[in-house]
């Protein structure tokens, strides 16, 4: 008997979705599609899929779901995501008096598609932040094309919670946008800047970033890592005296932190197959970005029994031997869903 809260999740998750709003292929299976993609580790492809549900009964076929991603609105991926997100700020308890850590960072999808290089897209980057508190995303931003980090990333940067603090790399580390942080209200950041950027220290403990009319004051910490010979360069508007007042060790732990970021691309791509992208347009490019994410925050709010594990992919597997007693999860949604 399967344990866990799984089904009320998919229920707050699926059963508003309507079941008769197209005559092929609803917007409930449309999306329980996309999950089962997601989600099912015995799927490699969507027709292993599609000839799974046809042989037991269930008439879609991929050609129909190949149009819908085309062309249906993202949007109520979206707000699935959304919705989700709220359940699982509701159900986390967070301290408001204690500096809640987001790091943030993009990561590079590549499109291997002709039809897409013929668009200009050789790539799509997606950034995010993480709530460390939560392991929530949030600030998601996609977009697709090349481009540095230094020109993107503002809605993520603005997702920063309140008496949150943004962890960023170097990436990120451009003095307009420095500049802009520091004029944050109850918002802090630690960012690495570039070795190679000026650097000219002041009597009051901070120091001057760059040169002519962009430069910047910022309390700055420079760390020397010994193994790799390589020195970082931190820039914060954490205070350094006061109540609140943030050691320069302590900031240092924070940017480590930041490597929470690149453990949820981890797996995005590895366990929930953001790095397969089964379809050859923007629009349902997005529509798999959001239904990774889904997946992810998802996972994050089942519950199973202590014996089997806590970590994501220990929760991934159990849903897996359970899933697997129903021939996909567009069955064992429906069952969910609507025999329940």
């Amino acid at each position: 008997m399967m344990l866990s809260n799984f089904p009320q999740i998919v229920k707050y998750l699926l059963a508003f979705l309507p079941q008769d709003d197209y005559p092929k292929l609803d917007t409930f299976s449309f999306v329980s599609c996309w999950l089962s993609f997601v989600l099912d580790q015995s799927q490699t492809g969507m027709r292993c899929l599609f000839k799974r549900l046809n042989i037991r009964e269930i008439d879609i076929d991929i050609s129909t779901f190949s149009k819908a991603s085309k062309n249906r609105d993202p949007a109520i991926f979206y707000d699935l995501f959304v919705n989700l997100k709220k359940r699982l700020t509701k159900e986390k308890k967070i301290d408001k008096h204690k500096l809640l850590l987001f790091p943030l960072d993009s990561t590079i999808v590549t499109l291997t598609s002709k039809l897409m290089w013929n668009q200009g897209y050789g790539q799509v980057k997606l950034f995010s932040g993480i709530n460390i508190c939560t392991n929530e995303p949030d600030g998601i931003l996609i977009n697709f094309g090349s481009g540095h980090d230094s020109k993107y990333g503002e809605e993520t940067i603005a997702a920063i919670p309140e008496n949150g603090v943004g962890v960023m790399d170097r990436g990120f580390a451009k003095l307009k946008r420095i500049k802009r942080l520091n004029e944050l209200q109850d918002r802090y950041y630690v960012i690495r800047v570039k070795n190679n950027m000026s650097l000219e220290l002041l009597n009051n403990g901070k120091a001057i970033l760059g040169t002519g009319k962009d430069k910047v004051e910022v309390r700055v910490i420079a760390f020397s890592d010994l193994e790799t010979r390589s020195e970082f360069r931190l820039a914060t508007n954490l205070p350094e005296k006061g109540e609140v007042a943030i050691s320069n060790e302590e900031i240092g732990e924070i940017y480590k932190m930041r490597w929470q970021i690149e453990l949820l691309w981890k797996f995005l791509k590895m366990h929930l197959k953001l790095d397969r992208l089964i379809t050859k347009n923007v629009n349902g490019i997005t529509i798999q970005i959001y239904t990774c994410l889904i997946a992810y925050v998802l996972l994050e709010l089942v519950e199973i029994p202590k014996e089997f594990g806590s970590k994501m992919l220990d929760k991934l597997r159990y849903l897996q031997a359970f899933m697997s007693e129903n021939i996909s999860y567009v069955h064992w949604f429906r069952k969910i869903v609507i025999l329940s």
